[in-house]
């Protein structure tokens, strides 16, 4: 899955999870898509976790060291999120 973006995995992801849903497919074919699913969110959760590293170093501390922080949000970043869209 090389060059793979995340909402590309997730769109798969999600095609996957209607198509077992539906209850339409033999058996064989349905653990066939259900590995595939359980691959892509292996992959969704692998770019997620690299995103969020990235985010947790580009918050750094004040004094321009780039440690990793959690990633939180508070009242205020909700709201700001919410106002914008």
């Amino acid at each position: 899955m090389p060059n793979l973006k995340f909402e590309e995995a997730l769109g798969r992801l999600e095609e996957i999870v209607k198509t077992l849903e539906k209850g339409e497919l033999p058996l064989e074919e349905s653990l066939k898509i259900f590995e595939e699913g359980v691959r892509m969110s292996k992959t969704c959760l692998k770019m997620l976790d690299e995103a969020e590293k990235k985010v947790e170093i580009l918050l750094g501390d004040k004094n321009g060291k780039k440690q990793p922080k959690p990633f939180a949000l508070t009242e205020d970043t909700e709201e700001r999120t919410a106002d914008s869209d």
